[in-house]
């Protein structure tokens, strides 16, 4: 089982607006349908990334600029603009950050993947960074 944090400060702020909107009952349309795709994919993110209704998958663009394995998940296939979520396990063991939501980046056109957007992880202690070495 993992925990689930998001990445800092943009996805954060974004998850937190979210949250705040449902609690007082102010989430449009658009947002009420996000927000449950993305409670469902973090469900099967906690429990196995590898879930196949995730299609998880590296993206080696994305993990090349990012400097660590950066996955995308499905929040929605077969439709326009389909939601992805892009996350990269840490900075501790035990431990997904959601560094990006946004639709498909469209990666057969020029460079699709240089155009995501994404937030930086928690920044890990020392301690926390040798543990994660013995585990690659």
């Amino acid at each position: 089982m993992f925990s689930i944090e998001w990445g800092i400060p943009e996805m954060n702020s974004f998850w937190d607006d979210l949250e705040t909107k449902e609690k007082d009952g102010t989430l449009d349309s658009d947002e009420k349908r996000l927000k449950k795709k993305l409670d469902k994919a973090i469900l099967f993110l906690a429990s196995n990334p590898k879930h196949p209704g995730l299609n998880t998958h590296e993206i080696d663009s994305l993990t090349k600029r990012f400097k660590e394995k950066v996955y995308q998940s499905y929040l929605e296939n077969n439709t326009p603009g389909a939601g992805r979520l892009f996350w990269i396990y840490g900075p501790v063991a035990k431990v997904i950050t959601i560094v990006g939501c946004e639709p498909h980046p469209e990666s057969g056109k020029s460079r699709g993947y240089d155009k995501v957007k994404m937030s930086a992880p928690k920044k890990a202690t020392e301690k926390d960074k040798a543990e994660k070495k013995k585990r690659r």
